[in-house]
């Protein structure tokens, strides 16, 4: 774990040590820092099963294919 100086919004710190339930200014960045993250690899897994369900309507897998054999 690194230790790194930064400025922080008191009342929005504040505000988010209510909302997340944390005592502590490390506990509530922690806590923020790991939802943003949670969040963000549930979005990727949402796009990509959307992609997937969605791919033929998008891509024209022929046109793919033959690119491919040609080296383009």
């Amino acid at each position: 774990m690194s230790k790194t100086l930064v400025d922080v919004d008191d009342d929005m710190l504040a505000f988010a040590q209510q909302q997340l339930g944390t005592r502590t200014k490390r506990d509530t960045i922690n806590r923020a820092l790991t939802i943003a993250a949670a969040i963000s690899a549930d979005d990727r897994a949402r796009a990509l099963r959307w992609l997937q369900d969605n791919a033929d309507a998008f891509l024209d897998f022929d046109v793919l294919e033959e690119r491919e054999r040609s080296g383009l």
